[in-house]
């Protein structure tokens, strides 16, 4: 039976891969809501989000949200992350996962981004009118994520995406997927693949796309008057990735548990280059954890688009602090840092409650 399930989940994804994720370089930038792209997890953040095989627990809703149903009895995670410094980009999140029955978990995470407050200008005053705005980019996502007999999961989940402004705003939907398999006598060897932002177009409504002007027939009762006219906003796509990821742990040989972890991963954006990229995961005891990665960009030299904002270089640690020696609950903190050219780098931090 798990044979089945197996090749049937992983037919399904390779499938709609096929459909959907077969964009190339020339359409960058026709996409929106690229909040989705953004990581605000620390442990995933420090692999550079290459760790789509391996991710579990309330993370893997950002990744592949088959990794939900391997959490333990439940988790709470709150983060906050510094993108690109200097540009006061924040992103703050909240997750929230639980195990329902054996083998089962369902996950709610939220996600808001703030850009902190950007000066008001407008045709008549260029150079400010002395009152600030700030964007409003939030979503909330719900996962749930099923395990068979501890070899494979599957998972989906379910994206509500709002931006808004104060007088203009777009609301989408979005669904994810995914599928991890595991296997190897101390279940060393780990297999992902997962669909990202699956969803209608988005579209911007609202008067701010309203505009005052003269009525085109100014004789009209010998008067001249004003009409309000409306913008048509164009609609906007998702930016729909697939993920196939692979890792091994290569334990040492002693009763503690300690290893080595050997990441790869390959990203097939649907509006954007591809991406490709490796890491590395050293648990000593589970108490540290050291981790560092690097995602290259797969792009022709003679591309007219430029280099992407992250270097390729990406790093992080955890801390765990177990209630009881040996388990995995307690309590646990997670820093990353990722590499920009210009800015100087996007820093994460989580603080984490397993129970």
């Amino acid at each position: 039976m798990i044979s089945k399930l197996k090749i049937k989940s992983t037919f399904c994804l390779l499938l709609l891969a096929t459909i959907i994720s077969a964009g190339n370089p020339d359409r960058q930038g026709e996409s929106g809501a690229n909040q989705l792209l953004l990581n605000p997890w620390g442990r995933s953040a420090g692999l550079h989000g290459l760790n789509s095989a391996c991710i579990k627990g309330v993370e893997a809703m950002r990744l592949n949200v088959a990794g939900l149903s391997r959490l333990l009895n439940g988790e709470i995670i709150v983060a906050n992350s510094r993108h690109f410094v200097g540009t006061d980009i924040m992103q703050n999140a909240l997750g929230l996962g639980f195990r329902l029955g054996e083998n089962g978990a369902l996950g709610v995470t939220l996600t808001t981004l703030s850009f902190g407050d950007i000066p008001i200008t407008t045709v008549n005053a260029p150079e400010g009118t002395g009152g600030t705005f700030s964007p409003n980019l939030s979503n909330l996502a719900i996962g749930y994520s099923y395990m068979y007999e501890n070899k494979i999961s599957v998972g989906i989940l379910g994206r509500v995406i709002s931006e808004n402004l104060p007088d203009i705003s777009a609301f989408g939907f979005s669904i994810d997927a995914g599928v991890q398999y595991i296997t190897g006598e101390k279940e060393n060897f780990k297999l992902g693949i997962s669909l990202l932002n699956i969803g209608s177009p988005m579209k911007f409504g609202g008067q701010g796309l309203a505009f005052q002007g003269p009525n085109i027939d100014r004789t009209v009762g010998g008067n001249d008057y004003n009409l309000t006219f409306y913008h048509r906003a164009e609609g906007f796509n998702l930016p729909t990735a697939l993920n196939l990821g692979v890792s091994y742990d290569w334990h040492l040989p002693n009763k503690y548990s300690t290893y080595l972890r050997f990441i790869g991963n390959f990203t097939s954006n649907a509006y954007f280059r591809d991406e490709i990229g490796g890491g590395l995961e050293f648990s000593f005891r589970n108490l540290l954890i050291l981790r560092g990665g690097y995602r290259h960009v797969i792009a022709d030299p003679n591309s007219v688009f430029g280099k992407d904002v992250y270097t390729g270089a990406s790093a992080g640690f955890s801390v765990n602090l177990p209630k009881k020696k040996g388990e995995d609950s307690g309590f646990g903190v997670d820093y990353s840092y990722r590499a920009t050219n210009p800015f100087r780098g996007s820093h994460n931090v989580s603080v984490r409650y397993a129970f």
